[in-house]
Parts: C-alpha cells; sequence; structure tokens
C-alpha cells in the first residue's frame, strides 16, 4: 500500500485532537506535540516525492541530450569520411577539382558544425545530470528527515500510553534532528 503523508497526518492530528480532550496537561502538550510533528512529516515527505520526481525527470533529459549528442557526432562523422572523399576525388579527376574542392570545404564546415553541436548537448547532458544528482541527495535526506520525524510521532504515542515525559523529550529530539536533516537537503553543496 503506497505511503500517503497527507493522509497520516490528518490521522495523527485527529488522535492528537482525542487526546488533548482528556484533563491531564501532559496528555494535550505530546497531542500538540503529535498533531506538529504530523504536519512536518506531511511537508518532509511531499518534498521527498518532488525531489524524486525532479531527480528522475533530469536524468531522462540528460539522456534526450546524449542521443542529440551521439547523433551529432555520428553526422559529424559521416560528414568527415564525405570530406576525405572529396579530396581523393579531386586528386583523382583534376578537370574536376574545382567542384570537389567546394564539396570538400561544404562537408568541413557541416562537420565542425555538428561536431559543436554534440559537444554543446554533451554539456547540456552534463549539467542534468549533476541537477538529477542534486535531486537525489536531497531526496535522501527528505526520506531521512521524514523517517525521524515519523518515529516522534510513533514515540508520542508511547509518552501518551506510558504518561513518561522521557519519550515526549525523546519525540521532540528526534522531530528536531529530522527539521534538521529537512533544512540540509536545501543547503548548498
Amino acid at each position: 500500500m503506497p505511503h500517503d503523508a497527507a493522509l497520516e497526518a490528518h490521522e495523527h492530528a485527529e488522535h492528537a485532537e482525542h487526546a488533548s480532550h482528556e484533563a491531564d496537561p501532559f496528555i494535550g502538550r505530546v497531542s500538540i506535540t503529535i498533531a506538529i510533528l504530523a504536519v512536518l512529516a506531511a511537508a518532509a515527505g511531499s518534498l521527498e516525492t518532488v525531489e524524486a520526481g525532479k531527480a528522475i525527470t533530469s536524468s531522462s533529459e540528460a539522456v534526450l541530450k546524449q542521443d542529440l549528442a551521439t547523433d551529432n557526432w555520428g553526422l559529424a562523422n559521416s560528414k568527415s569520411v564525405r570530406k576525405n572523399m572529396y579530396v581523393l576525388a579531386a586528386q583523382e579527376f583534376p578537370d574536376k577539382a574545382d567542384a570537389f574542392k567546394k564539396a570538400e570545404e561544404k562537408n568541413a564546415a557541416d562537420e565542425d558544425k555538428s561536431h559543436e553541436t554534440a559537444v554543446d548537448f554533451e554539456k547540456e547532458r552534463d549539467a542534468l545530470l549533476k541537477e538529477s544528482r542534486q535531486h537525489e541527495d536531497r531526496h535522501h535526506w527528505l526520506t531521512g528527515a521524514a523517517t525521524l520525524v515519523e518515529v516522534g510521532i510513533a514515540v508520542c504515542t508511547v509518552a501518551i500510553i506510558t504518561k513518561k515525559h522521557a519519550f515526549w523529550y525523546g519525540s521532540i529530539a528526534l522531530g528536531a534532528v529530522g527539521c534538521a536533516l529537512l533544512a540540509a537537503a536545501y543547503l548548498p553543496l
């Protein structure tokens, strides 16, 4: 079954609301903590999904740029072969050397243009691959953030059941570390 962070956040908020109606102020504080952690978990989970999608998209676009570069390298090679054939033809048929020279020059220009285009596509490919890696790195940081915050929610539940402050403090610590990971995901590398 797919993970739906928004639905889980809503369910945790409902549980927190029910628990907050109890007379114990500790339960109310823990319930509020659960609601806050649920929102953080939903945000981290959503951002994680967005970054994964961007990583895949950038990677796919890089593959397309590589295909275009490969096509242009092939075209440059074919123009190089034709250029050399015209050089040989000019030597073999001196009376048509001028026509062959023009064809040679045109193919040389086309070869250079295809070469430059291929190099440009490879630069675009490299930029897209770098972008994909950045999105993938963010995805990993956000996975850690969402996991820690979700564990914090579970620990809050234990705090409600046992009525022990140590579990509540632990859940707050897990939420804080999860927030730090969420922020770290977007720090410049």
